[in-house]
């Protein structure tokens, strides 16, 4: 990022922050992807809360960001397993911000297992939790009961453009992997699992390219919408699954188990939209297949008989070239920041709340004067 493209996006984010500024400052812990534009966001954070760690996904960190946030900022390894069990959660959180009021800014669900009995013990106060992604909201919807408020911005208008530039990103990056085998994505059905916000920009696109595209997913209102669009729509996912030459992963959950890959047709290639242990059960994979890296982002699973593709490990293929979206990122990015000040209100009830409209707009048209030149 050149100087003064770094110098407009941190008066950006001050000029947000400033706005949304809460009354009482809380502490914070941040997961992100700590991609090489999101220090001028970590900076935004620690200008409205007393950010006492970054935990940046494991899969999508860039070490020169990490050493630029590490200078002011503790980093921390982030696993699924440091929240699964309370009392290790319980021991992060009091190790960071024991007595405090806290605000939990989330990307995927991390703190979801484990909230209501950390909200119990916690010798602070956990002024709620904001999500960033759908399977994360996915996750604290599921909990039979929420403690404390979540603002998730998942299904904010504001992130449709981030979605669409995925979307283009995920296609663009899945085509380049299959030709890096050698093998064109013409004349390859593909399979889309998912016709949520980003895997119905994946469909589009995929068709633009000429692609022969066949969507499934489990939300029968879903598919009648992938059918309106002109999509083949799968009765049967395991039938989907045997005659796919491309099977995009955008469920946000686990979409293919064990014997799932199993039914994959010879040659196929396997991608996903995010991390691996959100969308594949790789694990539960028969232990009759080999693995063996064929390039650099693409690993060959083959048994007698049977072989597929899998590329970028399983985790996002779009993190191959970056997935960079543009400024379109810093839309969602300003939400999260008007989100910690409802937190900090202490007016919301435990549940699920949304950002107004009126602070989206607002985001908006200083978005606008900023990056609309």
């Amino acid at each position: 990022m050149e100087t003064f493209e770094r110098a407009r996006l941190d008066a950006y984010f001050s000029k947000v922050a400033a706005r949304f500024t809460p009354d009482e400052r809380p502490a914070s812990l941040l997961v992100t992807h700590l991609l090489p534009e999101r220090p001028a966001f970590v900076r935004a954070v620690a200008q409205m809360t007393t950010l006492k760690a970054v935990l940046p996904k494991p899969k999508s960190i860039s070490p020169a960001a990490q050493r630029e946030v590490e200078h002011t900022v503790p980093v921390d390894a982030l696993t699924r397993e440091l929240f699964t069990e309370p009392d290790t959660a319980l021991d992060y959180l009091e190790s960071r911000a024991a007595g405090e009021t806290l605000a939990l800014l989330d990307v995927g669900g991390y703190f979801a297992p484990t909230l209501e009995a950390v909200d119990s013990r916690f010798t602070g106060r956990l002024a709620g939790v904001i999500e960033d992604t759908e399977n994360g909201h996915r996750r604290y919807e599921d909990l039979d009961k929420l403690p404390c408020p979540v603002v998730s911005v998942a299904r904010s208008p504001l992130k449709d453009p981030e979605d669409f530039l995925v979307g283009q990103s995920v296609v663009f990056s899945t085509e380049a992997v299959i030709r890096g085998c050698g093998d064109i994505l013409h004349g390859r059905p593909a399979l889309v699992l998912g016709f949520g916000k980003l895997g119905s920009s994946i469909a589009r696109l995929l068709h633009a390219k000429g692609v022969q595209v066949t969507v499934f997913d489990i939300d029968p209102v879903r598919r009648t919408q992938a059918l309106s669009q002109g999509f083949a729509v799968a009765r049967d996912r395991e039938a989907a699954l045997t005659g796919a030459g491309l099977v995009l992963c955008a469920t946000g959950a686990i979409s293919l188990r064990g014997e799932d890959f199993t039914h994959l047709r010879n040659g196929a290639y396997l991608a996903t939209v995010t991390s691996s242990e959100d969308e594949l059960d790789l694990n539960g994979l028969p232990d009759v297949y080999t693995r063996t890296t064929v390039g650099d982002h693409v690993t060959r699973y083959q048994t007698t008989g049977h072989y597929f593709y899998l590329a970028n490990g399983g985790n996002a293929v779009n993190f191959i070239h970056g997935a960079s979206v543009g400024p379109f990122i810093f839309l969602i990015q300003a939400e999260i920041l008007a989100a910690i000040r409802m937190l900090t209100r202490g007016d919301l009830a435990p549940g699920i709340h949304e950002v107004p409209a009126a602070d989206r707009a607002a985001i908006a048209a200083t978005w606008l004067s900023y990056f609309n030149r």
